[in-house]
């Protein structure tokens, strides 16, 4: 996320935090630094001058000057002001009207305006446990009704019928009449885009909100945009009282100026961030974190939740105690840890959230190859028949053949794939009874765990 940025300033992090002292020389070239960084990160120039003003200020004052550790409170300062830009803390949605709340979805045609509001519904649904209606007005764009339909069924929520033959007055007074007489708790209304603003446009959305009279009036940016994002959301703030914004993109390879500048240019505080293409791809925007995450420090939280999220507990918990009972780690049981990774979000996403000293080490790493490699396993094993998952030592060269032929592989992967397996076996093996402790007090510590995650001929976990 905001890679080129994220880069520039968690290397100024680093240089900051070394400062034994701080002076107005130091202050001066460091805030010259960041100018640069947030100008070619398509950041808005107003605020970028706001932003160093209200650095410099605080840097130069007694706080930083007479600090034990003034370095370390230089990065305080720009991580503070770096969130208070992009709105300070969590900023939720409000649902507080008689039923049903409505949620207007605006911005222009590109932004993810469908894709969000199916992933709102499906957020509302999951963390709010709301009974969601979603309808769409937008009758101009050719499928656009048809893909709302198929996301919203990805959702679990509910859809509304309309047509492009009709006017987006009529659907919106249908949709919500529908959703009253069947107690709805929220109606999101999907609207119409445009390739570039138009009068056309910002009527017939003004005309929407006074029928509607939402809780909520979303504006849902690209955050690949750029200065762009900026003028979108000037003019999005003269037509409509913007309530909340969503940026979307944002696990794109995108400069990261619209994160900063559309909070202060509409005065509508950050309330979502799209982080994935998947359905459950929404996340709450924190701004504090995502400061963090742009300085390179990480965002261990989102990491943890991550993690938490993607892990299917049970089956966890089953494979601990197959382990220890004694029954045999399988295939089966190795292609269930690869599609764990898989549901966590892949290597990339998990990588995006490490501190970028981490993510230094770990970048090391080609992940795409990594993600290649897990998918060119799961398929392996996924070719291989249910009495070979579960008793491998039935795989001899001619069914090694067909299992690489269905693969789509050479025979000899199937066999590094086989021995990894043995390895992590073994390893299991180890572990039933108490044995994992015994095998790393004759390992040595933690240079033996060092060696057990990839080195030493010790085995390697699948991912």
């Amino acid at each position: 996320m905001a890679s080129a940025l994220t880069d520039k300033l968690s290397r100024l992090v680093k240089e900051m935090r070394g400062q034994a002292r701080i002076t107005e020389s130091n202050v001066q070239d460091m805030l010259r630094e960041v100018r640069m960084a947030l100008l070619e990160a398509d950041v808005a120039l107003p605020v970028v001058r706001d932003f160093v003003a209200r650095v410099k200020e605080k840097a130069l004052g007694q706080e930083v000057l007479g600090s034990l550790k003034p370095g370390q409170a230089l990065v305080g300062i720009v991580n503070a002001e770096l969130a208070a830009t992009m709105g300070e803390g969590i900023s939720d949605i409000n649902l507080n009207a008689q039923p049903p709340a409505v949620i207007l979805m605006a911005g222009l045609q590109g932004a993810g305006k469908t894709t969000t509001t199916a992933k709102l519904a499906k957020h509302l649904i999951d963390k709010r446990k709301k009974k969601v209606l979603t309808v769409s007005g937008d009758v101009y764009r050719p499928a656009a009704i048809e893909q709302l339909k198929t996301v919203t069924a990805q959702a679990g929520a509910e859809w509304f019928p309309s047509s492009p033959d009709q006017k987006p007055r009529d659907i919106a007074l249908a949709a919500l009449d529908y959703a009253k007489k069947h107690y709805f708790d929220v109606l999101l209304v999907d609207t119409a885009g445009r390739l570039a603003i138009d009068e056309l446009l910002m009527q017939e959305i003004k005309d929407l909100h006074g029928i509607l009279k939402p809780v909520e009036t979303l504006f849902v940016v690209d955050a690949m945009q750029g200065q762009d994002a900026i003028n979108t959301a000037k003019a999005f703030k003269e037509a409509l009282p913007l309530t909340g914004i969503v940026l979307t993109k944002l696990d794109g390879d995108s400069r990261g100026g619209a994160a900063l500048s559309v909070r202060q240019i509409t005065g509508a505080p950050i309330k979502f961030a799209g982080v994935s293409e998947k359905i459950d791809g929404l996340e709450v925007f924190d701004a504090t974190r995502h400061a963090q995450r742009v300085l390179g420090m990480g965002d261990i939280v989102a990491l943890v939740e991550q993690v938490t999220k993607g892990v299917d507990m049970e089956a966890a918990q089953k494979l601990a105690e197959k382990v220890k009972s004694g029954d045999g780690f399988d295939l089966n049981d190795f292609l269930a840890q690869l599609q764990q990774m898989k549901q966590m979000g892949g290597l990339s996403t998990l990588m995006d959230k490490l501190p970028s000293e981490l993510a230094g080490k770990a970048g090391q790493v080609d992940m795409d190859k990594a993600e290649r490699e897990v998918r060119r396993k799961e398929g392996i094993i996924c070719s291989m028949t249910m009495k070979e998952r579960k008793h491998p030592a039935l795989i001899k060269a001619t069914r090694k053949k067909r299992i690489a032929d269905g693969a789509g592989v050479q025979v000899q992967e199937v066999n590094r794939l086989l021995k990894e397996f043995e390895q992590m076996q073994t390893m299991m093996k180890k572990m039933k009874g108490g044995g994992l402790m015994k095998m790393m007090k004759r390992m040595g510590g933690m240079k033996g765990m060092k060696n057990m995650m990839g080195g030493g001929g010790m085995p390697k976990m699948p991912f």
